[in-house]
């Protein structure tokens, strides 16, 4: 057997051999424990590797009788290089820019989904203590347009007769969806609360939760709203209704506030 028969276990390994040459080789690795050993350790290589084509390979077994194609190859190699490095930074920039936009303290958790089921009951672990925005000045809580920041989209009021809870809620359709700013008022507490958007095909999404305080918002006992903005990717033509809802202990929901009629 010639020596070249010993060198091709890379080759071999990396299925860059020609089938006359593999079957050649296979007929030698039956008989050659050194080349069996050697292209037992080579398995762990060849994985890394597996993203270099058969034909880059051809060409680097050529460099050692070429300098200048080997000069060439690793030329290749680094441009090769750079670019897979570029489009990985792209792609993270470019997810953290969606993730941003589509994140706050109203990131969606999709609870229903699309089976056209309604909810039964809450989720007993929504616990997420959420503060409002730091107000720019004091003013009256009843302003809808407290801390002197202009919301963006179509504002809806609304105020439950039986709880007593108000809100202001502003809606702005976005490319992802539809973009929920609301301030809470008269909202009592200790509690667990969340909003829900209710589709009009039936299905609902649990698009913030929070805790409030044993003061709440909006009260005799704490007289700053409690301001919140939120997202949900269902566009705002497909949208029948937008609740505030109180969660037990026992993950059990209930109405608190609702804007309808959107």
């Amino acid at each position: 057997m010639s020596r070249a028969d010993h060198m091709d276990v890379a080759a071999y390994a990396l299925g860059v051999l020609d089938p006359q040459d593999a079957e050649r080789f296979e007929e030698h690795l039956a008989t050659c424990w050194a080349c069996a050993a050697e292209l037992e350790t080579m398995v762990p290589v060849v994985g890394m590797l597996s993203g270099i084509d058969g034909e880059a390979m051809a060409a680097l077994e050529q460099t050692h009788t070429d300098p200048a194609l080997l000069d060439r190859t690793l030329m290749a190699v680094r441009r090769d290089r750079r670019r897979t490095r570029m489009r990985q930074v792209l792609a993270t920039a470019a997810a953290v820019v969606v993730f941003g936009g589509l994140s706050g303290a109203g990131i969606a958790g999709v609870f229903g989904g699309d089976d056209g089921k309604r909810i039964p009951q809450a989720e007993p672990t929504l616990t997420a203590p959420v503060t409002g925005p730091p107000s720019s000045r004091p003013s009256d809580p009843n302003d809808p347009n407290v801390g002197g920041n202009e919301q963006e989209g179509d504002q809806h009021n609304a105020v439950d007769p039986g709880t007593g809870v108000k809100t202001t809620m502003w809606l702005a359709s976005k490319e992802y969806g539809t973009q929920i700013d609301l301030q809470l008022t008269r909202l009592p507490g200790p509690r667990t609360c969340r909003l829900v958007v209710v589709r009009k095909n039936a299905t609902s999404e649990v698009v913030s939760t929070w805790s409030v305080p044993g003061g709440g918002y909006g009260t005799n006992t704490n007289q700053l709203p409690l301001e919140l903005s939120a997202s949900t990717s269902a566009p705002l033509r497909d949208i029948e209704k937008i609740q505030v809802q109180s969660v037990d202990v026992n993950g059990v929901a209930s109405p608190l506030v609702t804007v309808a009629d959107l």
